[in-house]
């Protein structure tokens, strides 16, 4: 049975149990504090475990794979790979310093860095080479530096408008695009079963980034209707009672279906229809 772990809690724990539930899989009920949930159906079982040591889990095999956060990964210096980004919990690692007080990396060399996240920030600076102290706090480091703690945190900048109000402001590029990742050990086999989970969750992934678009259009028309819905690989075009038109089914990106809605009905495209994807498999 494949053992996945799973975060408990956090702002990676409810968009991972709706995944995993998009994909199929047994979760913990609503409100329910379960620790380990089995789907024997599946063949599966998931283990809630605090995102922070969901790597260090992995990396030493005691499951098969796990959810966590690209920056938790490599914050923990576990023998854990990343195996798929599942496009949820994206946030960006910056530094920042009293305004006006760094402008590149060289500024803050021997000073003092206040982080949540001191290996993955250690590492960045000697991979830059910048000689600077980390210092490891577990939350609020954005009060460091007014209380004398730090000169320079680098935590996760959403709006900013938290480092501002400390008089704070981002400087250099994003240490880190972080996101929520499925991992696996890195120098262990992988687990049987793997790529099925893996399959079900990119399923989830297109499915909620793309919409199924249907429509008729006139037979001298469906060249200029595919350039402009080519589909995920190609339509599906199929021909109509009237034999001077045919139906197109093709996936479109969610985002654009409106322009494309517009693009095909000014082409002469119509009964131009839009159902969402629950599941798919690519």
């Amino acid at each position: 049975m494949l053992r996945i772990a799973v975060p408990n809690k956090g702002s990676l724990s409810e968009p991972t149990v709706t995944m995993l539930r998009e994909a199929g899989y047994r979760g913990r009920r609503e409100g329910g504090r379960e620790l380990v949930v089995r789907d024997a159906e599946n063949s599966i079982e998931f283990f809630y475990l605090r995102p922070r040591d969901i790597a260090l889990y992995v990396g030493a095999g005691t499951v098969d794979a796990g959810i966590t956060g690209r920056d938790l990964l490599l914050d923990s210096g576990a023998a854990a790979v990343e195996r798929m980004a599942l496009g949820f919990a994206e946030s960006t690692f910056r530094f920042a310093a009293p305004i006006g007080s760094a402008r590149t990396l060289a500024d803050i060399a021997g000073k003092r860095v206040a982080t949540s996240y001191d290996v993955l920030v250690g590492d960045y600076l000697v991979s830059r080479g910048v000689p600077a102290a980390v210092v490891h706090l577990d939350g609020a480091v954005e009060s460091s530096v007014e209380l004398g703690v730090a000169d320079v945190v680098a935590d996760v900048v959403e709006t900013g408008s938290t480092l501002r109000a400390a008089g704070l402001e981002v400087f250099e590029d994003p240490i880190l695009q972080s996101e929520a990742v499925l991992i696996a050990p890195r120098d262990r086999e992988v687990a049987s079963g793997l790529d099925v989970l893996e399959r079900r969750m990119q399923g989830v992934m297109v499915a909620r980034r793309y919409v199924l678009m249907d429509f008729d259009i006139p037979n001298d028309r469906v060249s200029e209707a595919v350039a402009i819905a080519p589909g995920f690989e190609s339509p599906t075009i199929s021909p109509l009672h009237d034999k001077a038109w045919v139906a197109v089914r093709a996936m479109v990106p969610r985002e654009t279906t409106n322009v494309v809605m517009d693009q095909l009905y000014d082409i002469g495209a119509r009964a131009i229809l839009v159902t969402s994807i629950h599941a798919c498999r690519i």
